[in-house]
Protein backbone atom coordinates (compact mmCIF):
# COMPACT_ATOMS: atom_id res chain seq x y z
CA UNK A 1 0.00 0.00 0.00
CA UNK A 2 3.01 2.58 1.05
CA UNK A 3 4.32 1.65 -2.51
CA UNK A 4 1.02 2.17 -4.29
CA UNK A 5 0.78 5.37 -2.21
CA UNK A 6 4.10 6.71 -2.99
CA UNK A 7 4.18 5.95 -7.39
CA UNK A 8 0.69 7.51 -6.89
CA UNK A 9 2.66 10.52 -5.79
CA UNK A 10 5.05 10.24 -8.31
CA UNK A 11 2.61 9.90 -11.40
CA UNK A 12 -0.23 12.57 -9.99
CA UNK A 13 2.70 15.23 -9.83
CA UNK A 14 3.28 13.80 -13.64
CA UNK A 15 -0.10 13.58 -14.70
CA UNK A 16 -1.66 16.77 -12.80
CA UNK A 17 0.69 19.74 -11.65
CA UNK A 18 -2.06 21.65 -10.55
CA UNK A 19 -3.41 18.71 -7.86
CA UNK A 20 0.05 18.64 -6.40
CA UNK A 21 2.81 20.85 -5.38
CA UNK A 22 5.46 19.96 -8.29
CA UNK A 23 8.42 21.02 -8.97
CA UNK A 24 10.27 20.97 -12.91
CA UNK A 25 13.47 18.71 -12.27
CA UNK A 26 16.15 18.51 -14.94
CA UNK A 27 18.03 15.39 -14.62
CA UNK A 28 21.29 15.23 -16.68
CA UNK A 29 22.88 11.62 -16.95
CA UNK A 30 26.47 12.03 -18.56
CA UNK A 31 27.75 8.83 -19.30
CA UNK A 32 31.64 8.35 -19.89
CA UNK A 33 33.26 6.87 -22.99
CA UNK A 34 33.18 3.08 -22.08
CA UNK A 35 33.40 1.68 -25.36
CA UNK A 36 30.51 -0.26 -25.89
CA UNK A 37 27.05 -0.01 -27.13
CA UNK A 38 23.98 2.26 -26.13
CA UNK A 39 23.34 1.94 -22.25
CA UNK A 40 20.12 0.91 -20.84
CA UNK A 41 19.45 3.27 -17.86
CA UNK A 42 16.81 2.98 -15.31
CA UNK A 43 16.23 5.99 -13.19
CA UNK A 44 13.86 4.86 -10.22
CA UNK A 45 13.14 6.23 -6.56
CA UNK A 46 12.89 4.36 -3.59
CA UNK A 47 11.32 5.72 0.13
CA UNK A 48 13.30 6.44 3.39
CA UNK A 49 13.22 2.62 4.39
CA UNK A 50 14.64 1.51 0.75
CA UNK A 51 11.54 0.10 -0.70
CA UNK A 52 10.64 0.59 -4.39
CA UNK A 53 8.10 3.93 -4.81
CA UNK A 54 8.48 4.46 -8.69
CA UNK A 55 10.32 4.97 -11.66
CA UNK A 56 10.84 8.04 -13.44
CA UNK A 57 12.52 7.13 -16.55
CA UNK A 58 13.72 3.75 -18.91
CA UNK A 59 16.57 4.55 -21.32
CA UNK A 60 16.30 1.63 -23.94
CA UNK A 61 13.19 0.05 -25.35
CA UNK A 62 14.15 -3.27 -25.89
CA UNK A 63 12.65 -5.41 -22.91
CA UNK A 64 14.57 -8.13 -23.43
CA UNK A 65 17.58 -5.87 -21.52
CA UNK A 66 15.42 -4.89 -18.64
CA UNK A 67 16.36 -7.53 -16.51
CA UNK A 68 20.26 -6.65 -16.81
CA UNK A 69 19.06 -3.33 -15.19
CA UNK A 70 19.24 -6.04 -11.97
CA UNK A 71 18.34 -3.68 -8.91
CA UNK A 72 15.49 -1.97 -10.96
CA UNK A 73 14.01 -5.08 -12.15
CA UNK A 74 14.34 -6.66 -8.59
CA UNK A 75 12.25 -4.03 -7.01
CA UNK A 76 9.21 -4.04 -10.14
CA UNK A 77 9.60 -7.66 -10.97
CA UNK A 78 10.25 -6.57 -14.41
CA UNK A 79 6.66 -4.99 -14.95
CA UNK A 80 6.83 -2.73 -18.05
CA UNK A 81 3.73 -0.99 -16.70
CA UNK A 82 6.59 0.53 -14.00
CA UNK A 83 7.90 2.43 -17.07
CA UNK A 84 5.01 2.74 -19.77
CA UNK A 85 5.24 5.86 -21.62
CA UNK A 86 8.25 6.98 -19.91
CA UNK A 87 11.21 5.17 -22.62
CA UNK A 88 13.45 6.50 -24.42
CA UNK A 89 16.56 5.79 -26.71
CA UNK A 90 19.30 4.04 -25.13
CA UNK A 91 21.94 6.37 -24.35
CA UNK A 92 25.52 6.14 -26.23
CA UNK A 93 28.90 5.80 -25.05
CA UNK A 94 30.11 9.47 -23.87
CA UNK A 95 26.52 10.87 -24.84
CA UNK A 96 24.18 12.66 -22.03
CA UNK A 97 20.70 12.04 -21.00
CA UNK A 98 18.58 14.91 -19.94
CA UNK A 99 15.24 15.02 -19.16
CA UNK A 100 12.84 17.65 -17.31
CA UNK A 101 9.86 16.23 -15.62
CA UNK A 102 7.23 17.48 -12.82
CA UNK A 103 8.23 16.20 -9.41
CA UNK A 104 5.90 16.32 -6.35
CA UNK A 105 7.60 18.95 -3.40
CA UNK A 106 7.18 15.45 -0.91
CA UNK A 107 9.71 13.78 -3.03
CA UNK A 108 12.46 16.39 -1.56
CA UNK A 109 13.92 16.30 1.70
CA UNK A 110 11.98 13.48 2.96
CA UNK A 111 14.25 10.36 2.89
CA UNK A 112 13.59 9.58 -0.92
CA UNK A 113 16.50 8.16 -2.54
CA UNK A 114 17.13 8.08 -6.75
CA UNK A 115 18.40 5.43 -8.05
CA UNK A 116 20.22 4.83 -11.39
CA UNK A 117 20.81 1.59 -12.66
CA UNK A 118 23.27 1.04 -16.06
CA UNK A 119 23.44 -2.09 -18.41
CA UNK A 120 25.43 -2.13 -21.63
CA UNK A 121 25.45 -5.19 -23.80
CA UNK A 122 27.98 -7.68 -23.76
CA UNK A 123 29.43 -5.07 -20.76
CA UNK A 124 28.81 -6.17 -17.16
CA UNK A 125 25.77 -4.67 -15.56
CA UNK A 126 25.73 -1.96 -13.44
CA UNK A 127 23.00 -1.89 -10.74
CA UNK A 128 22.84 1.22 -8.52
CA UNK A 129 25.07 3.07 -10.64
CA UNK A 130 24.41 6.53 -8.82
CA UNK A 131 22.72 6.42 -5.74
CA UNK A 132 21.52 10.82 -4.51
CA UNK A 133 18.91 11.45 -2.24
CA UNK A 134 16.42 14.04 -3.12
CA UNK A 135 17.10 17.02 -1.19
CA UNK A 136 16.83 20.80 -2.48
CA UNK A 137 20.38 21.02 -1.04
CA UNK A 138 21.82 18.51 -3.35
CA UNK A 139 20.45 20.54 -6.83
CA UNK A 140 23.13 20.91 -8.82
CA UNK A 141 25.84 18.74 -7.19
CA UNK A 142 27.25 16.57 -9.65
CA UNK A 143 27.26 12.74 -8.18
CA UNK A 144 29.97 10.82 -9.73
CA UNK A 145 28.89 7.12 -11.30
CA UNK A 146 30.42 3.93 -10.97
CA UNK A 147 30.99 2.39 -14.13
CA UNK A 148 29.41 3.79 -17.36
CA UNK A 149 28.20 7.38 -16.18
CA UNK A 150 30.75 10.11 -15.40
CA UNK A 151 28.18 12.11 -13.20
CA UNK A 152 24.89 12.44 -12.50
CA UNK A 153 23.23 16.11 -11.48
CA UNK A 154 19.44 17.44 -10.80
CA UNK A 155 18.43 20.81 -11.37
CA UNK A 156 15.21 22.56 -9.62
Amino acid sequence: MKSAFATLLLTTALTFPGLAMARQVTMTTQLSNYGGDGAYVALYVTDASGAYAGSLWMAGGKSKYYKHLTDWYRATGGDTAQINGITGASVGAGRSLEISLDLTDALFDAGYTLHIDAAVEDMRDSPNEVVVPLTTEGAGTPVPGRRYITNFTYDM
